[in-house]
């Protein structure tokens, strides 16, 4: 139990590591073709298991269409091998209804963000950094251009640079979002970077997002909060909520 809480955290702050089945920089004629999925109960479904249809890699994820039921069901986590014919699992706890990947460019009625997938009965592992490493904290980032800060909010600069007196305080800050990560904790986690500076901030919340987004975060502003295993956040917003944005 302890090493699975603490591979779990440690994907609150890597970016997506393993196998590659194959790169998409454009959707092909079948990943245009979204199904409407009628007969699955999808807040209820804990966990989805059948056999891969379909798999690509595409903006950090691997994606995988299953049936269940006999119905398709779409889902994106970290990259991992799997080809077709595999039997893949995933948690069905995070369903993202009427998404719209930019990278893709296509829509999803529903698509499931998970953590990670069991293949043929096994868990796959994924390449995490130490778990003491600095690697949970803000991270550097290249600044945006011509990029406007939220409507009586702050920046990311003047977040990190005010952090003692917003310590605690409610505030609104916009940004892009450079990673996200579903279901960790009972959380989602994702950080995001705006004009004002190198570093990016991390936030948790029940909204989903996906990388690219433009949004903004309203949400308490916390310092040094410790989830525990040694992961001490300086700054984070925590339980915030999300304002996607053209």
């Amino acid at each position: 139990m302890f090493m699975k809480t603490l591979i779990a955290i440690a994907l609150l702050s890597t970016p997506l590591l393993g196998g590659c089945q194959q790169q998409h920089n454009t959707p092909t004629d079948t990943e245009k073709s979204a199904s409407s999925q009628p007969n699955i109960n999808h807040r209820a479904q804990n966990i989805f298991t059948g056999k891969l249809e379909e798999t690509f890699d595409a903006g950090g994820y691997t994606y995988v269409k299953i049936q269940f039921n006999n119905q398709p069901v779409w889902a994106a986590g970290p990259v991992t091998t799997v080809k077709p014919g595999d039997k893949i699992s995933f948690s069905g706890r995070m369903p993202m209804t009427n998404f719209h990947s930019k990278s893709l460019k296509r829509d999803f009625p529903v698509i499931y963000f998970v953590s990670g997938f069991t293949v043929n009965g096994e868990e796959q592992q994924k390449v995490m950094p130490d778990p003491h490493s600095n690697t949970h904290k803000n991270t550097q980032t290249t600044p945006l251009k011509n990029f406007k800060a939220a409507k009586d909010g702050q920046t990311i600069s003047e977040i990190l640079s005010n952090k003692d007196k917003l310590a605690g305080k409610n505030i609104r800050v916009r940004g892009q979002v450079s990673k996200f990560t579903a279901d960790v904790m009972g959380k989602n986690w994702l950080h995001i970077r705006d004009h004002s500076g190198q570093q990016d901030l991390t936030i948790t919340t029940d909204d989903t997002a996906a990388l690219g987004d433009i949004i903004t975060v309203e949400g308490q502003l916390l310092k040094d909060k410790d989830f525990g295993y040694g992961y001490v956040y300086e700054v984070i917003i925590d339980k915030a909520k999300l304002i996607k944005q053209d």
